[in-house]
């Protein structure tokens, strides 16, 4: 279970890359916006059936701890691939209270604005 987010971002690096081949071979010149989320949790419990697997920060790593190498495997190997890439970085837990936040609201919302700024403008879509 150690490396559990790192396995599962490799996982989603090789479906993004199957993703961006898939639209850009059905011809034209698609638009391919890829959007991410990374948790930052302080804790996790990840589950194999019934058995949980609780994050303890040493052998389990806590999704903040490995989050920042997540963000960077997913930005080097993936981002390049689209037009536009975009991380939302949050704080989940799965455990009561369930608890759901953004890591910096502001940051997400300044990013979302530029994304879709850039796309208009690389498109020259008029709002």
């Amino acid at each position: 279970m150690a490396k559990a987010m790192i396995k599962r971002v490799d996982r989603v690096i090789g479906d993004l890359a199957k993703q961006i081949t898939a639209f850009r071979a059905a011809g034209g010149d698609p638009v391919c916006v890829g959007i991410i989320g990374i948790n930052h949790a302080d804790r996790y419990v990840s589950y194999e059936g019934e058995r949980p697997w609780p994050t303890d920060g040493r052998k389990y790593k806590h999704p903040t701890q490995e989050a920042p190498d997540a963000e960077r495997r997913v930005l080097a190997m993936a981002a390049p691939r689209f037009d536009e890439f975009l991380v939302l970085r949050f704080k989940a837990r799965n455990e009561p209270p369930f608890q759901f936040g953004r890591l910096d609201e502001r940051q997400t919302e300044r990013d979302y604005g530029a994304a879709l700024t850039r796309i208009a403008r690389k498109y020259e879509v008029r709002f």
